[in-house]
């Protein structure tokens, strides 16, 4: 089959790219190199799939193409193009999550629902559900978003809804727990905590550590992500994918000092606004619907993603 990737450079979306060239589709992937981090972090990231006959890239913000052209030969698109962060998206920054986020999914929706296109696969959060108690989170679970980060990925949820019931475009919406695991950000705190031990540098810890998340390793989501856009029964659903691996923060650092054999020291910080205390998934559906059976554990997905920290540091510390 032939697909379109967009974010195709970031860290989830080039191992999507990856795993689909390797099953022998097609792929043209689509990413404008945000500034979030440094441009030559996500070159490496591509690099495999340029090497490949079967990927092209085009360079260019979705918002600034003709999408019938980028929509030209494709059979499904995976949407994973976005602008991250929760802490980030307050105050003038919204504007740039309203383009990246609200923007460019609309603007693929809209080119889709005249293009024939067998499915778009839409990359949505855990941070919809917002700061409930109300664990596990289940599909059903009422959604109130407590960052603009978290409106705009449930907003964008509710678009592709709308051109599913509409226009009967067939989407399907992910939302992707906590992900972890080799290409991480460097902002985001795995990445931060380990490189931190490595060098043997302190890092900023928002709130007291007991918080909690389900983390999921990049390797598990590319799976779930790959099932959604090829399975039949998968129209028009939302699915959870989490990787089952509640633990707190406090449990994370002790793990992985653990595998990395160094502590670091840490600077407690308030709450940051916008982030909650704890998230846990309910994949009965993605179980049932996608096969999802998550295969790494937590530890073993950190061991990984140490590895390749440990790889990539001194690219890291001339770029970050």
């Amino acid at each position: 089959m032939r697909f379109l990737v967009t974010g195709v450079a970031g860290f989830i979306g080039s191992q999507v790219a990856e795993r689909l060239l390797e099953q022998g589709h097609q792929v043209r992937g689509i990413d404008c190199f945000t500034d979030y981090y440094p441009r030559r972090l996500k070159e490496l990231n591509l690099a495999p799939a340029l090497a490949s006959p079967g990927f092209s890239f085009v360079e260019q913000d979705i918002m600034a193409v003709e999408p019938a052209s980028l929509l030209e030969g494709v059979d499904v698109v995976i949407h994973l193009a976005a602008q991250a962060g929760v802490r980030r998206s307050w105050g003038a920054n919204f504007q740039i999550y309203t383009h990246n986020n609200l923007l460019t999914t609309q603007r693929l929706l809209e080119a889709a629902k005249d293009h024939g296109l067998r499915r778009l696969v839409y990359a949505s959060s855990s941070s919809v559900y917002g700061d409930t108690q109300d664990l596990p989170m289940r599909e059903t679970s009422a959604c109130w978003p407590v960052s603009p980060y978290g409106v705009s990925k449930l907003a964008a949820e509710h678009l592709c809804h709308l051109y599913t019931k509409n226009f009967g475009l067939d989407t399907v919406s992910l939302r992707y727990f906590t992900v972890y695991g080799p290409r991480q950000r460097p902002d985001m705190a795995f990445h931060r905590f380990i490189r931190a031990q490595l060098e043997g540098t302190g890092f900023r810890l928002f709130g007291d550590g007991e918080q909690s998340r389900d983390f999921t390793f990049v390797s598990d989501i590319v799976d779930a992500t790959i099932a959604a856009a090829l399975i039949p029964e998968a129209r028009g659903g939302i699915f959870n994918i989490g990787g089952g691996s509640r633990v707190s923060v406090n449990q994370v650092i002790a793990m992985l000092e653990e595998i990395t054999g160094h502590k670091a020291p840490i600077e407690r910080l308030a709450v940051a606004k916008g982030d909650v205390r704890d998230t846990e998934a309910d994949t009965s559906r993605a179980r049932a619907v996608l096969g999802f059976d998550p295969r790494f554990d937590l530890k073993k997905g950190l061991a990984a993603e140490v590895a390749w920290v440990r790889q990539m540091l001194p690219t890291l510390q001339r770029e970050v």
